[in-house]
C-alpha cells in the first residue's frame, strides 16, 4: 500500500453555516505508485481527486464501481475497498443526513453502497470547476474554505427541513449501545412506519441497522483510540464476543483483534484524526 511516511490524512471542522450538513473536511495525500486499502462504513461522502486518475470501489455487497475524479459515495452499510493508481491527492467531506438531503435530495436507500459522478448530478462544468478551484486552494485551511463555498452553492434552499429529525436520530443513536426504536418513535412524535421511512430516505438504512452500525464503529474506536480490552468492548452492547467480532468485522473490515494489533493505515489515520476532534464535533463523528 505504501510507506506510512508517504501517506497523510488531515481533517478540518466545517464552519457554523455548514456544521449541520458536513461532518468534517479531509485532505488525503498518498505519494505512492498505487494505493489500496479498506474503508469503514460511514456517512455519505463527496470527494474530489486533485491528481487525475479516478478510483475503483468494491462495496460490501460485492458491487464494483469506477468513479470519476469528482464523485459522491452514498451511505455505506459495510466496509469497502478502494484502489487506485498514485500519487493520490484528494479533498473530501462527509455528508450528514441533512447534508445528503440538501445536496443530493434523492432517497439515500437507493444509493447505499453505491457512488455517482458529480457531473451526473450537476453537470461537467460544475464538476470540473470545483476540482480546479480546490487544486488552486492553498493548504488544508484554504481547501476547506473552498469546499465550503462549493457546497454552499450546490446545496438546495430547503436545507433546514430535515434538521430536527436528524438531530433526534443522532441523539438516539448515542443514548444507549442498543437503543430502543420505540424511544425514537416517542421522541420524534411520528409513527414507527414514518420513522423507518425517513431513516431510509436520509440515512439509507432503518433505525435498527443504524444502531448496529454505530455501536460497532464506536467499539472499534474504543479498541484503537482508547485502548479498551476486547472483554471491555464486548460490554459495549454486544451479546458475546462472537457477536462483537461479526459486527465489527462487517462495519470496519477488521476483527477486534486486528483493530488492536494490526489495523490498516487508513483505519489508524481515520480513527486517530477524528477522535482528536472530540468536543469540536458531534460524538457520532469523533467517537465512531
Amino acid at each position: 500500500m505504501g510507506d506510512a511516511v508517504s501517506i497523510e490524512l488531515d481533517y478540518a471542522v466545517p464552519g457554523s453555516a455548514l456544521a449541520d450538513f458536513v461532518t468534517v473536511f479531509y485532505w488525503f495525500r498518498a505519494d505512492v505508485p498505487a494505493f489500496e486499502d479498506v474503508e469503514r462504513a460511514d456517512h455519505a461522502q463527496i470527494r474530489f481527486r486533485l491528481t487525475p486518475g479516478g478510483a475503483r470501489y468494491r462495496f460490501a455487497d460485492g458491487h464494483e464501481q469506477d468513479v470519476a475524479d469528482a464523485h459522491i459515495v452514498g451511505p455505506t452499510t459495510g466496509a469497502f475497498q478502494v484502489s487506485t493508481q498514485g500519487p493520490v491527492h484528494a479533498f473530501g467531506a462527509g455528508l450528514t443526513p441533512a447534508g445528503w438531503a440538501a445536496l443530493v435530495g434523492s432517497d439515500a436507500s437507493g444509493m447505499i453502497n453505491r457512488a455517482v459522478d458529480l457531473a451526473d448530478l450537476f453537470g461537467r462544468a460544475v464538476s470540473d470547476d470545483a476540482v480546479r478551484a480546490l487544486q488552486s486552494a492553498e493548504g488544508l485551511e484554504g481547501k476547506a474554505r473552498c469546499g465550503e463555498d462549493i457546497l454552499a452553492r450546490l446545496m438546495r434552499g430547503h436545507r433546514d427541513k430535515t434538521l430536527d429529525f436528524v438531530r433526534q436520530v443522532d441523539s438516539w443513536l448515542f443514548s444507549s449501545p442498543s437503543p430502543d426504536v420505540e424511544a425514537l418513535v416517542v421522541t420524534t412524535g411520528v409513527s414507527r412506519r414514518q420513522v423507518e421511512r425517513r431513516c431510509r430516505a436520509l440515512y439509507g438504512a432503518p433505525p435498527k441497522v443504524l444502531a448496529r452500525k454505530y455501536r460497532a464503529l464506536r467499539a472499534a474506536v474504543a479498541l484503537l483510540a482508547e485502548q479498551v480490552s476486547i472483554d471491555q468492548a464486548v460490554g459495549m452492547g454486544f451479546y458475546d464476543q462472537p457477536h462483537m467480532n461479526r459486527e465489527i468485522k462487517q462495519f470496519t473490515g477488521y476483527t477486534p483483534r486486528q483493530m488492536k494489533d494490526e489495523p490498516g493505515l487508513l483505519s489508524q489515520l481515520t480513527v486517530a484524526q477524528r477522535y482528536a476532534l472530540g468536543g469540536k464535533v458531534h460524538p457520532i463523528i469523533s467517537d465512531t
